[in-house]
């Protein structure tokens, strides 16, 4: 094939298994190789080819990532000039004599759902614009490459750039029993967000083990094809926050949340200001596709003793020490309280967690024995409750 005649899928010039330079053998050894690695089925031509185009940056998909999901029209063009180039591939009529490699069946099929879904949508077209648009609503929807394959990230303050979680929690807000309003303002406010609609950074704060945590994680598996995507960072990288949000700026297609796990401070500390200062009030605006949701055991986020309350303190104004320890956490639009669960929503939990897995217990022996756990345990929350249950389910 002429690979020399594309356009914006330039870096394709450099993949022997398309241009010929191999032999048959050889490259069927390639495919492979690639096949395993990526979990790549069927004709393999075919599958890599759809790989590399929704993983490789490309023109077409940086583009409508920069621009939230815009394209022009002679930006499309081109690239349909491309897709016929390469239609043969995308058809599935390029074959190998080596016949396992038409027809190929990984040991590990690829999990990813977005490239996936991609392949099924490719099957329903066969001209060079039907599968051209294919591809353009793929960008759209999920993006390329990591932005599409992962649903969370960890941010890498020295390389400044965001890594792909790859075993992220598949947990979903069924899976949490109960806290239903604290639920629906959650889901409320991030649909507004991924709808493109004014939302608020979110603080959830309360008990531990209430599934504070659980909750946002949940909401990236719930938005993920909707474009949601989180980006774990931790309390001494919030100095950085201006990089990582300069970072999310790249993906304006895409609704990010940044998420602070278990947030507090000593008054000590200055991350906090970095922190109020992206939250709001800083001279660069925080990124319309950014939301900032935190956790936290504390109300106030900024530990405060009687000490500092007392008229002997060293501060002469002691009303502007005080608003300075509480500004960050009014600077969190929506405040969600997570509150211990009584005994009987306890119980209820244990008794919904063991269903789920197809064990009924009586309420006597369930109060008994979900009694006892707690009394020597850390308390009652929904993670004693987990632990009951995993001890209950591994004892039998």
């Amino acid at each position: 094939m002429n690979l020399q005649s594309l356009i914006v899928c330039r870096s394709l010039h450099d993949e022997e298994i398309f241009t010929g330079a191999a032999d048959d053998f050889e490259t069927a050894a390639k495919l492979v190789e690639r096949a395993e690695r990526l979990g790549l089925n069927g004709n393999l031509y075919r599958a890599y080819l759809i790989y590399l185009l929704a993983h490789e940056p490309n023109l077409i998909s940086t583009s409508i990532e920069q621009r939230g999901g815009i394209i022009g029209e002679s930006l499309r063009e081109i690239f349909i000039h491309d897709v016929e180039i390469l239609l043969p591939i995308l058809r599935g009529e390029v074959t190998n004599n080596f016949a396992t490699v038409n027809n190929y069946k990984p040991t590990v099929a690829n999990s990813d759902e977005a490239f996936n879904e991609l392949i099924k949508r490719l099957e329903k077209f066969t001209t060079a614009t039907e599968i051209a648009d294919a591809f353009i609503e793929h960008y759209r929807q999920f993006g390329y490459g990591d932005i599409a394959t992962y649903r969370a990230f960890r941010w890498d303050s020295a390389a400044k750039k965001i890594v792909g979680i790859r075993h992220f929690e598949t947990i979903r807000l069924d899976d949490l029993i109960g806290y239903v309003h604290q639920k629906e303002l959650l889901t409320g406010n991030t649909t507004a967000f991924v709808d493109g609609k004014p939302a608020n950074n979110v603080l959830l704060v309360g008990a531990r083990g209430t599934g504070k945590s659980s909750g946002v994680k949940a909401l990236v598996n719930e938005y993920y094809a909707q474009g949601l995507r989180l980006v774990q960072i931790t309390k001494p990288q919030l100095k950085t926050l201006p990089d990582l949000m300069e970072t999310l700026r790249q993906f304006m297609s895409k609704r990010f949340i940044i998420f602070i796990d278990d947030l507090s401070f000593e008054e000590s500390e200055a991350e906090f200001k970095h922190l109020k200062s992206a939250i709001e009030g800083g001279v660069e605006s925080r990124p319309e596709n950014v939301l900032i949701y935190a956790t936290s055991n504390r109300r106030h986020l900024i530990r405060e003793t009687w000490r500092d309350r007392q008229d002997t303190q060293e501060e002469l104004y002691r009303d502007d020490s005080t608003n300075e320890t509480i500004s960050l956490s009014d600077r969190f639009g929506l405040i969600i309280h997570y509150y211990a669960p009584t005994q009987a929503e306890y119980l209820e939990i244990i008794r919904s967690m063991l269903k789920r897995r197809g064990v009924e217990l009586d309420a006597e022996t369930l109060r008994l024995e979900g009694l006892r756990w707690e009394m020597s345990h850390s308390g009652r929350n929904g993670r004693t409750a987990q632990q009951f249950v995993n001890h209950y389910l591994g004892q039998r």
